[in-house]
């Protein structure tokens, strides 16, 4: 039996799986100057994230008034009210510049 060759990298941080969240937390460390991998079992396009075929949702404003506190009550309405409403005033409070950020990065 023949022995396989293999090559050994050394890395700071390495994300298992390319979805959307995997991508954005390579992006992130990279920007952070650390020596960073992504390593997934499929190619990035076809990831759960764009398997999925999702939305997205933030109050932008560009359909007429909205407020981040809408958001969050729809958000804790479609939870029937049993969600984490720390978490919930969070997502609603980032969602707009989470949003703005994936636009600019083209997705």
């Amino acid at each position: 039996m023949a022995a396989y060759e293999y090559e050994s990298h050394d890395y700071d941080v390495v994300v298992v799986g390319a979805g959307g969240a995997g991508l954005r937390a390579t992006l992130g460390m990279a920007e952070q100057g650390l020596r960073t991998a992504c390593v997934t079992k499929v190619f990035p396009t076809r990831s759960h994230t764009v398997a999925a075929q999702g939305g997205i949702a933030a109050s932008l404003g560009n359909m007429g008034p909205d407020s981040w506190q809408w958001h969050m009550y729809d958000t804790v309405k479609g939870s029937d009210w049993l969600g984490d409403t720390d978490a919930m005033e969070y997502l609603a409070r980032s969602a707009p510049a989470a949003v703005y950020e994936l636009e600019h990065y083209g997705v």
